[in-house]
């Protein structure tokens, strides 16, 4: 085998560096200028990851959407209540 030759017999597929458990590797595609903000909020506040902030962010609207499911459940069960009791 030459110097230029390589041998990928026993190669893996994949990414070098793993996922932490819990973490699932993405391609998105986001606004430039969304994007821009999150970079813009890591240099403010002298350093991190955006990555982090942008996942922080999804998991805060997802707990008040989640929230807000509740709320209306509530709600209907008791207007609900309020007809049964008539």
């Amino acid at each position: 085998m030459s110097k230029e030759e390589h041998n990928f017999e026993k190669a893996k597929q994949g990414p070098v560096v793993q996922s932490a458990p819990g973490k699932t590797r993405i391609t998105i595609r986001v606004d430039t200028d969304i994007l821009n903000w999150f970079r813009n909020q890591v240099h403010e506040r002298g350093g991190g990851n955006y990555q982090t902030l942008i996942n922080e962010a999804l998991r805060e609207y997802t707990n008040l959407k989640d929230g807000d499911l509740e709320e209306t459940v509530r709600k209907v069960i008791r207007e609900e209540l309020k007809v049964l009791s008539r």
